[in-house]
This record gives structure tokens, sequence and C-alpha cells, in this order.
């Protein structure tokens, strides 16, 4: 027990480390802005379409469970303001960076590790190329910027799949349904949970990285690294959206 728990700090120590470098590093020249914008369209662009799909898909259902529930009070009419509050407060943001998660922290962790094991990045180091500001620091960086232009796609297909939900039911007109949506949503609904996708962002990308930037073990390790870079930053991002969500009503009050 004790031997796990040591392993398990040793583990975080390390991270901690790693994020550490990855922060150091980002603010020494040169920026490698050309690889950063690459990664930008890597990760980001290319997982439009799925954020977009699931945004859409997640609106229109619980658009429908949110009728089913109001309808019993008569108040349909606050069915788009509970929809866009439920999406922007938490949903969007959370669903956002699991998908992410999914999605790109595999390929993080198994481009970065099929590199270790094939001594590319040993190439790269032995042709004076900073193998980690290189390799590691621009895709953190794209992480951290990319995630909340997803979450607020994510959040307004949401609005767009609920209305279509909601229009097949009641036949509410586009205007009238976006005038309510936003009926009840202000400043501190919206911005701070958007931004605190910045977190889910770079803990996805510091463990994606460090996993595969460190993979051992040959091609075995390679998938251990895709598996682990899923596994893990789910499992952190929930923790740390608990953590987040309460450092948000105690900054913003009004967010309660």
């Amino acid at each position: 027990m004790k031997s796990q728990l040591s392993a398990v700090f040793l583990w975080a120590g390390d991270v901690a480390f790693f994020g550490f470098r990855v922060f150091r590093d980002a603010l020494r020249s040169p920026r490698e802005g050309a690889e950063i914008v690459r990664q930008v369209f890597e990760l980001g662009w290319r997982s439009l379409p799925l954020i977009a799909a699931a945004g859409f898909a997640v609106g229109a259902v619980m658009s429908m469970h949110t009728r089913a529930s109001l309808e019993r009070f008569g108040a349909e009419a606050l069915i788009p303001a509970g929809l866009a509050l439920a999406l922007f407060k938490e949903t969007g943001p959370l669903v956002t960076g699991l998908l992410f998660a999914g999605r790109v922290g595999a390929g993080i962790g198994a481009e970065l590790g099929a590199m270790r094991v094939t001594e590319q990045i040993d190439a790269l180091e032995s042709l004076a190329v900073d193998s980690f500001k290189f390799l590691v620091v621009t895709r953190v960086a794209a992480c951290v910027l990319v995630l909340p232009l997803l979450t607020t796609i994510m959040n307004f297909t949401g609005i767009v799949g609920g209305f279509v939900a909601e229009t097949a039911v009641s036949g509410m007109s586009f205007p009238l349904y976006w005038d309510r949506a936003w009926s009840l949503v202000n400043f501190v609904d919206y911005v701070p949970a958007t931004l605190k996708t910045c977190v889910f962002g770079f803990i996805i990308g510091l463990v994606a990285c460090y996993l595969g930037y460190n993979t051992k073990g040959g091609t075995a390790g390679v998938g251990q690294a895709s598996t682990r870079s899923v596994v893990l930053t789910s499992i952190l991002l929930i923790v740390s959206n608990v953590v987040l969500v309460k450092a948000i009503f105690f900054l913003f009050p009004a967010a309660k």
C-alpha cells in the first residue's frame, strides 16, 4: 500500500515538474509560432465536426428532457433559457473537455510515444532542436487556445439542436427561441465557465504529452501511453471541474 502511494506521489511530482518546464519554456524565445498554428489546426479544426455534431445532439436531447419536466408545471416558455443555462454553465464545457480528451489526448500520447520509441525525438535533439519546446510546449499551448473556442461552438450548436427539437413539437420560431434562450443568461454564466476550459486544455495537453514524451517499452508502450492519456485526462477533468466550479462560485458570487 505504501509503495503504491509513493508511486502515485512520485508520478504527480514528475507531472508537476513537467508542467513547470512547459511554463518556463513557453516564456522563452523562440516561441515556435508556426508550429503552434499548425497544432491549432490539427487539434482544433479537425475536432470541430465531432464537437459540433455532439453539441447538436446534446442540445436536442436536453431540450426533450427539459420539456418532459417543465410541461408538468406549465413552464414550457422556460425551456430555451433552461437549456442555455445548462449548456453554458456546465454541460458544454465538461462534455467538450471529455470529447477533446478522448480524441486529442489519445492522439498526442500515441504520436509522441511513437516518436520516442522510434528515436525521432533523439534525432531532433541531435540536430540541435529543442524537442521539448517544439513537441510539448506547442501542443499544450494549442490545447489551451482551442478548447474555449470549441466549447463556444458546442454551446451554440447545442442551442440549435434544442431549437430543432423544440420547434418540431411546438412550432416555435427561431427568433423567439433565441430571445428566450438569452433571457436569463448573463456574463457570469457564460464567461467564467468557458474560460475554465483553458485549465481543461492545459490538463489534457500536459498529461498526454507527459505520457507520450516519456514512453518506454516499444510499440506496447505506445498503446499504453494512448490509453492512459484518455483515462487519466478524463478523470482529472472531472475532479478539476469540481474545484473550478467552487472557485467560480467564490470569485463570482452571482454565478450561484
